[in-house]
């Protein structure tokens, strides 16, 4: 049966009415043929994503409209696997079990916001044909080791080996930059080693949430950040305005560089450089 995840805009909601809300859901489910798995709540901005199994979105938009009326603004399907990936879990977090009578209505501290990180490894193709096969592959295997390393350090989850490089999600902007700087810092301290072929990287990094544009799961997050990693220069490390906002009085190293028009973007996107 298919996976959802829907979105709904509620401003002035709070975490306590989002989890009687989810309850409410769990009440009425079989009637309507669903299963709802979990959501995330971000009370800031009144964002709430349901993660709900059923046999088609009407049927989703029925049990919300009867349960407690707040029918989603944008429903999108979802591979369990990515959400997975991108968000740590398909199912409510284990709850206290001081009061289990209670425990469905204990808000769910979560939010859905991600910071999403790309890297890339500058001209692996050519290095192929220098080295052959089987040498590049060696060097792929100490780039893969490095920085998934790196990545356990710095409470990230690996999305997606992309062949060259990775797609990492992080619940935390400054989080992901301090990541970014780590892996640029150990790429660097192998090098240093003085290897038959030196690795350098692209680094580019964005944020969103996971139903916005599109139809897929953080897909306009997802192209930015891989937008801007192709952007960048062999060992720098670029970041959109977003993260530089959200690691605001975190004192990490941020440059303006100013609005850059991106292959696949209508608009200019305002992007700054991580130092490290």
């Amino acid at each position: 049966m298919p996976i959802y995840m829907d979105r709904h805009d509620i401003k002035g909601t709070t975490a306590t009415e989002v989890a009687k809300n989810h309850q409410k859901d769990l009440e009425i489910q079989d009637k309507y043929g669903c299963k709802a798995l979990t959501y995330w709540f971000d009370e800031a901005n009144g964002t709430t994503f349901c993660l709900i199994e059923a046999p088609r979105k009407q049927a989703l938009m029925e049990m919300h409209h009867e349960a407690h009326g707040d029918v989603p603004n944008k429903i999108i399907e979802v591979n369990p696997d990515a959400v997975t990936a991108f968000l740590g879990r398909i199912e409510d977090p284990p709850m206290p079990t001081e009061s289990p009578a209670s425990a469905g209505n204990v808000p769910i501290k979560d939010s859905a916001f991600r910071a999403i990180l790309f890297t890339d490894m500058e001209g692996f193709t050519t290095i192929t044909t220098r080295l052959g096969d089987s040498k590049a592959m060696e060097l792929l295997r100490i780039h893969d080791a490095i920085i998934r390393d790196v990545i356990k350090t710095h409470d990230g989850r690996e999305v997606k080996h992309t062949g060259d490089g990775f797609m990492i999600s992080f619940c935390s902007a400054s989080r992901a930059v301090e990541c970014a700087i780590s892996i640029q810092r150990s790429i660097a301290s192998y090098n240093k080693k003085d290897p038959i072929i030196p690795i350098h990287l692209r680094i580019g990094l964005s944020a969103g949430e996971p139903v916005a544009e599109g139809q897929d799961l953080f897909g306009s997050t997802v192209q930015l950040a891989a937008r801007i990693c192709a952007h960048a220069e062999p060992d720098q490390i670029l970041a959109t305005h977003v993260i530089a906002r959200l690691c605001s009085g975190k004192k990490l190293p941020f440059s303006d560089q100013g609005e850059k028009t991106l292959r696949g973007f209508d608009q200019p996107v305002w992007l700054c450089e991580v130092g490290w």
